[in-house]
């Protein structure tokens, strides 16, 4: 019996085991030619807004994400010396490129995966006359302070504390002994930290980008900065760091950063950081004096300070579970009971004290003063005084080399100030910051970082790209492929118009 065929029937071909269903045409339907319809205009159009077929060729646009630690203390910072570190400016680049090294508690340690650049972000503030005076300098003990210090070390942890505290004291007083502030040995200790540097600089492969820490503790406020070059030593040796021994005023820093720039012709950067042991000042919506903001001080701390580090070791400082208490993660790692010279804080610090507050009221500066003093990027780092930017939780090294793995770390001080007392537990694994550059070098990574192409991470290397497409343009195809996206579109850091 013979069965009749529907209008578009099969064919079915075994092929190597296969069995593959091929459709066939029937008479009445036609086939439609494989070519589309050529329109000469828009063709023209099309090609006369580029030279070349390759959307990958002339590519001006950061196509890589680099990770990194732009705020990393050595001995030669006068706390981590006090705490124990014995480690330096060359263990903290040798252990963020990969290599193992011996921690300052006699651990072995190394990174699960080297880092791509590292900031070695020192005080400012008697950079490296720690070492010098408990080597016992002899000009340094003519100086009875210095001597007294001296001895309060070598008497154990209590005695240590001790004069850590009558350190920051002074430093905050201004009644620090000059011998701290000889710019002979300054000198000398600031030429080593930038040839070290110079050294492991590495093009293409691993990047010291030069820096250090201002470290201004006003009233027991914490108003620090990372200031950090584009530059090599031969330009950044030229001219001394700025520390809160000249000026705790951080508009005085800018001036300095300024001065840095006319002098040298080189290019600088700040980043503040800790907001929430700031007393309520790293935000204010005064100057430093108190005076009423002004659009002149609204551009020049816009332009000083493009980023903010908004997570590291001494806590998260995007949001505060009183500012948002809609968000169930704005309680994360919360350190808001002290100043950084262990003062009570208070509630209504708060809104001048966390990064998402001051986005916010940026904008309201911005609509009276007509420029954004708090149009930040953001980062996160370490602010670990270890010389080991180790944040994994499984390879995590603590604030400070006080608080390296141990069995009782958990409930061991990482720091008692005043009447506050912060223990092991407290710390948080944290945190660093990723980088979208267009290669691994000084010149590409603080370009990236003064256009705020840049994100921040409590340590996971999470690759993350913000975007806002442009409008379709001419020779852009719909949808747009990647690397149009990329010319056409916003990218992090950028302004939407």
């Amino acid at each position: 019996m013979e069965t009749k065929r529907s209008a578009t029937s099969t064919t079915s071909l075994l092929l190597a085991g296969a069995l593959l269903i091929i459709p066939t045409m029937s008479e009445s339907e036609t086939l439609i030619p494989d070519k589309g319809v050529y329109d000469e205009a828009i063709a023209k159009q099309a090609w006369s807004t580029r030279d070349t077929y390759s959307p990958y060729a002339k590519q001006a646009y950061a196509t890589q994400v680099f990770w990194g630690d732009t705020h990393l203390h050595t001995a030669l910072s006068v706390d981590a010396t006090i705490f124990g570190a014995t480690l330096g400016v060359e263990d903290a680049y040798r252990f963020a490129r990969g290599e193992e090294v011996r921690a300052s508690s006699g651990q072995r340690i190394k990174l699960s995966r080297p880092l791509d650049f590292l900031v070695v972000a020192d005080h400012a503030e008697a950079l490296g006359t720690m070492d010098e005076m408990l080597k016992g300098n002899p000009e340094m003990m003519k100086d009875p302070t210095l001597k007294r210090w001296r001895d309060l070390f070598n008497s154990g942890p209590a005695g240590a504390q001790e004069a850590y505290t009558e350190m920051n004291a002074a430093s905050t007083e201004g009644t620090a002994p000059e011998a701290l502030k000889d710019p002979k040995l300054f000198r000398t200790i600031w030429d080593n930290y930038i040839k070290t540097g110079d050294r492991f600089n590495e093009p293409g492969r691993f990047t010291a980008l030069l820096g250090y820490e201002y470290t201004s503790n006003y009233k027991t406020n914490n108003l620090h900065r990372v200031v950090i070059y584009r530059d090599s030593g031969e330009r950044v040796r030229q001219n001394l760091p700025f520390s809160a021994l000249d000026s705790e005023n951080p508009e005085e820093l800018w001036k300095s950063l300024q001065a840095y720039e006319t002098e040298t012709g080189g290019q600088v950067l700040a980043i503040p950081h800790n907001g929430n042991m700031s007393g309520g000042m790293m935000f204010a919506l005064s100057t430093f004096a108190g005076e009423p903001l002004t659009e002149a001080w609204a551009k020049e701390r816009a332009r000083w300070e493009p980023l903010y580090e908004i997570t590291q070791m001494k806590g998260d400082g995007e949001a505060h579970p009183m500012l948002s208490p809609n968000d169930e993660f704005a309680d994360y790692e919360t350190w808001d009971k002290m100043t950084i010279g262990g003062l009570p804080n208070s509630p209504k610090n708060y809104p001048f004290e966390y990064a998402r507050s001051a986005l916010k009221n940026g904008l309201a500066l911005e609509a009276k003063l007509g420029t954004n003093p708090f149009k930040f990027g953001l980062i996160g780092s370490t602010d670990s005084h270890t010389a080991l930017p180790a944040v994994e939780e499984d390879n995590f090294f603590g604030k400070h080399s006080g608080v390296e793995p141990s069995a009782k770390r958990m409930m061991s001080p990482v720091a008692k100030v005043r009447d506050q007392v912060v223990l092991g537990w407290e710390m948080s694994a944290s945190g660093y910051a990723g980088v979208w550059a267009t290669e691994n070098t000084r010149e590409a990574l603080w370009d990236a970082l003064k256009r705020k192409e840049v994100y921040a991470t409590t340590g996971p290397r999470i690759i993350v790209r913000f975007w806002r497409l442009g409008l379709r343009r001419a020779g852009c195809p719909h949808p747009p492929t990647g690397a149009c996206e990329l010319r056409q579109g916003c990218a992090d850091g950028g302004r939407f118009t």
